[in-house]
Protein backbone atom coordinates (compact mmCIF):
# COMPACT_ATOMS: atom_id res chain seq x y z
CA UNK A 1 0.00 0.00 0.00
CA UNK A 2 2.82 2.52 0.03
CA UNK A 3 4.63 4.00 -2.20
CA UNK A 4 7.92 3.26 -1.43
CA UNK A 5 7.61 -0.71 -1.02
CA UNK A 6 5.58 -0.88 -4.41
CA UNK A 7 8.47 1.14 -6.12
CA UNK A 8 11.15 -1.57 -4.77
CA UNK A 9 8.53 -4.54 -5.66
CA UNK A 10 8.40 -2.38 -9.65
CA UNK A 11 12.41 -1.83 -9.46
CA UNK A 12 12.68 -5.69 -8.70
CA UNK A 13 10.25 -6.74 -12.01
CA UNK A 14 12.41 -4.31 -14.17
CA UNK A 15 15.40 -6.26 -12.81
CA UNK A 16 14.01 -9.52 -13.87
CA UNK A 17 12.92 -8.04 -17.24
CA UNK A 18 16.43 -6.46 -17.76
CA UNK A 19 17.74 -10.27 -17.25
CA UNK A 20 15.20 -11.54 -19.70
CA UNK A 21 17.24 -8.64 -22.23
CA UNK A 22 14.27 -6.25 -22.01
CA UNK A 23 16.08 -3.13 -20.88
CA UNK A 24 13.71 -0.77 -19.03
CA UNK A 25 14.89 2.37 -16.95
CA UNK A 26 13.19 3.07 -14.00
CA UNK A 27 13.61 6.90 -15.04
CA UNK A 28 10.96 6.07 -17.13
CA UNK A 29 8.40 5.51 -15.09
CA UNK A 30 9.52 8.35 -12.58
CA UNK A 31 6.76 10.50 -13.59
CA UNK A 32 3.80 7.89 -12.58
CA UNK A 33 5.25 7.27 -9.26
CA UNK A 34 5.15 11.11 -8.24
CA UNK A 35 1.59 11.30 -10.12
CA UNK A 36 0.46 8.66 -8.65
CA UNK A 37 1.76 9.19 -5.13
CA UNK A 38 2.08 12.92 -4.79
CA UNK A 39 4.26 14.60 -2.33
CA UNK A 40 2.58 16.79 0.29
CA UNK A 41 5.27 18.70 2.04
CA UNK A 42 8.97 17.97 3.31
CA UNK A 43 10.41 19.75 7.12
CA UNK A 44 13.67 19.11 8.39
CA UNK A 45 13.82 19.01 11.92
CA UNK A 46 17.07 17.65 14.18
CA UNK A 47 18.96 16.50 11.53
CA UNK A 48 16.05 14.03 10.47
CA UNK A 49 14.05 15.02 7.33
CA UNK A 50 10.31 13.85 7.05
CA UNK A 51 8.52 13.13 4.13
CA UNK A 52 4.54 12.89 3.93
CA UNK A 53 3.23 11.53 0.40
CA UNK A 54 0.07 9.79 -0.51
CA UNK A 55 -0.24 6.15 -0.24
CA UNK A 56 -3.07 3.49 -1.79
CA UNK A 57 -6.23 2.67 0.65
CA UNK A 58 -8.95 0.42 -1.13
CA UNK A 59 -12.80 1.31 -0.48
CA UNK A 60 -15.08 -0.52 0.11
CA UNK A 61 -18.60 -0.97 -1.66
CA UNK A 62 -21.32 -1.22 0.76
CA UNK A 63 -24.29 -3.00 0.77
CA UNK A 64 -27.10 -2.59 -0.95
CA UNK A 65 -30.02 0.28 -0.27
CA UNK A 66 -33.10 1.68 -1.05
CA UNK A 67 -33.06 5.55 -1.98
CA UNK A 68 -36.31 7.00 -4.19
CA UNK A 69 -34.88 5.85 -7.76
CA UNK A 70 -34.19 2.64 -6.84
CA UNK A 71 -31.22 0.35 -5.00
CA UNK A 72 -27.84 2.04 -4.52
CA UNK A 73 -24.70 0.93 -3.24
CA UNK A 74 -22.21 3.31 -1.40
CA UNK A 75 -18.39 3.15 -2.02
CA UNK A 76 -17.37 3.96 2.13
CA UNK A 77 -14.20 7.11 0.47
CA UNK A 78 -13.48 8.12 4.14
CA UNK A 79 -10.49 6.34 4.79
CA UNK A 80 -7.27 7.69 3.50
CA UNK A 81 -4.06 6.42 4.10
CA UNK A 82 -0.41 7.98 4.08
CA UNK A 83 3.12 7.50 4.12
CA UNK A 84 5.95 8.90 6.30
CA UNK A 85 9.57 8.68 5.47
CA UNK A 86 11.97 9.55 7.69
CA UNK A 87 15.74 10.15 6.41
CA UNK A 88 18.82 10.62 9.14
CA UNK A 89 16.54 8.35 11.42
CA UNK A 90 18.46 6.86 14.56
CA UNK A 91 16.30 4.23 15.71
CA UNK A 92 15.93 4.12 19.80
CA UNK A 93 16.43 7.84 19.89
CA UNK A 94 13.93 9.52 17.28
CA UNK A 95 10.05 8.16 17.55
CA UNK A 96 7.45 9.89 15.15
CA UNK A 97 4.12 10.79 16.41
CA UNK A 98 1.19 11.39 14.66
CA UNK A 99 -2.03 13.06 16.56
CA UNK A 100 0.38 11.70 19.56
CA UNK A 101 0.51 8.21 18.62
CA UNK A 102 3.58 6.41 18.10
CA UNK A 103 3.98 5.36 14.37
CA UNK A 104 5.61 1.92 14.04
CA UNK A 105 8.31 3.60 11.60
CA UNK A 106 9.69 0.44 9.32
CA UNK A 107 13.66 0.21 8.40
CA UNK A 108 14.19 0.44 4.67
CA UNK A 109 17.18 -1.25 4.30
CA UNK A 110 19.19 2.33 3.81
CA UNK A 111 21.15 3.61 7.01
CA UNK A 112 18.94 6.08 8.73
CA UNK A 113 16.18 5.70 6.72
CA UNK A 114 12.71 4.36 7.61
CA UNK A 115 8.70 4.59 6.85
CA UNK A 116 5.27 4.04 8.14
CA UNK A 117 1.54 4.96 6.90
CA UNK A 118 -1.29 6.26 8.96
CA UNK A 119 -4.66 5.11 8.04
CA UNK A 120 -7.35 7.42 9.43
CA UNK A 121 -10.71 8.60 9.01
CA UNK A 122 -11.13 11.77 6.69
CA UNK A 123 -14.50 12.58 6.76
CA UNK A 124 -17.97 11.81 8.32
CA UNK A 125 -20.06 9.78 5.52
CA UNK A 126 -23.65 9.31 5.32
CA UNK A 127 -23.13 6.08 5.17
CA UNK A 128 -19.81 4.20 5.79
CA UNK A 129 -18.33 0.59 7.68
CA UNK A 130 -17.59 2.65 10.84
CA UNK A 131 -20.02 5.48 11.63
CA UNK A 132 -19.18 5.78 15.39
CA UNK A 133 -15.69 6.68 14.71
CA UNK A 134 -14.96 10.35 14.56
CA UNK A 135 -13.02 12.05 11.84
CA UNK A 136 -9.27 12.33 12.87
CA UNK A 137 -8.61 15.28 10.81
CA UNK A 138 -6.68 17.66 10.85
CA UNK A 139 -3.00 15.38 11.72
CA UNK A 140 -0.52 16.88 13.68
CA UNK A 141 3.30 14.99 13.26
CA UNK A 142 5.81 15.72 15.75
CA UNK A 143 9.62 14.15 15.83
CA UNK A 144 10.15 13.49 18.77
CA UNK A 145 13.76 13.04 20.67
CA UNK A 146 13.39 10.50 23.43
CA UNK A 147 17.08 11.91 24.85
CA UNK A 148 15.17 14.74 25.72
CA UNK A 149 11.66 13.78 26.27
CA UNK A 150 10.47 17.02 23.78
CA UNK A 151 9.20 17.56 19.83
CA UNK A 152 12.13 18.78 17.64
CA UNK A 153 9.41 19.78 15.40
CA UNK A 154 6.47 18.52 12.68
CA UNK A 155 3.92 19.76 10.40
CA UNK A 156 0.47 19.66 9.82
CA UNK A 157 -1.90 17.71 7.27
CA UNK A 158 -5.70 19.10 6.23
CA UNK A 159 -7.70 17.16 4.03
CA UNK A 160 -9.06 19.90 3.12
CA UNK A 161 -8.49 23.89 2.59
CA UNK A 162 -7.48 24.41 6.19
CA UNK A 163 -8.99 28.14 5.84
CA UNK A 164 -12.29 26.57 4.89
CA UNK A 165 -12.29 27.04 1.62
CA UNK A 166 -14.32 25.30 -0.62
CA UNK A 167 -13.60 25.17 -5.04
CA UNK A 168 -16.48 25.43 -7.05
CA UNK A 169 -14.44 24.98 -9.78
CA UNK A 170 -11.81 22.15 -11.15
CA UNK A 171 -8.16 23.28 -11.14
CA UNK A 172 -7.35 24.80 -14.68
CA UNK A 173 -3.79 23.09 -15.08
CA UNK A 174 -1.38 20.91 -12.91
CA UNK A 175 0.09 24.02 -11.14
CA UNK A 176 -3.18 25.01 -9.81
CA UNK A 177 -4.06 21.28 -8.77
CA UNK A 178 -0.26 21.23 -7.03
CA UNK A 179 -0.80 24.69 -5.13
CA UNK A 180 -4.34 22.86 -3.46
CA UNK A 181 -3.14 20.42 -2.43
CA UNK A 182 0.21 21.84 -0.71
CA UNK A 183 -2.36 23.94 0.34
CA UNK A 184 -3.37 21.61 2.86
CA UNK A 185 0.45 21.17 4.29
CA UNK A 186 1.94 23.13 6.97
CA UNK A 187 5.22 22.91 8.60
CA UNK A 188 4.87 24.25 11.63
CA UNK A 189 2.22 23.67 14.03
CA UNK A 190 4.06 21.00 16.43
CA UNK A 191 3.34 19.55 19.93
CA UNK A 192 5.39 21.70 22.62
CA UNK A 193 5.81 20.27 25.82
CA UNK A 194 8.10 17.48 27.33
CA UNK A 195 6.27 14.27 26.68
CA UNK A 196 3.12 13.38 24.35
CA UNK A 197 0.05 11.89 26.09
CA UNK A 198 -2.76 13.05 23.76
CA UNK A 199 -4.43 9.88 22.23
CA UNK A 200 -7.30 9.68 19.27
CA UNK A 201 -8.00 6.70 17.34
CA UNK A 202 -6.18 6.85 14.41
CA UNK A 203 -5.59 3.89 12.69
CA UNK A 204 -1.67 3.07 12.28
CA UNK A 205 -0.35 0.26 10.40
CA UNK A 206 3.64 -0.25 9.19
CA UNK A 207 2.79 -0.88 5.53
Amino acid sequence: MLPHFLWEDFLGVLAELRQSGYDFSPEWYAAQLEFRFPAFGHVHHGGVALELRQALEPWHVLGEEGSAGGTVRYVDSSVERLQIKATGFVEGRHVVTCNGRRMPMTETGRSGEAVAAVRFKAWQPASGLHPTIPVHAPLTFDLIDTWNGRSLGGFVYHVAHPGGRSYETKPVNSYEAEARRLARFQDHGHTPGRSIRRRKNAQLNSR
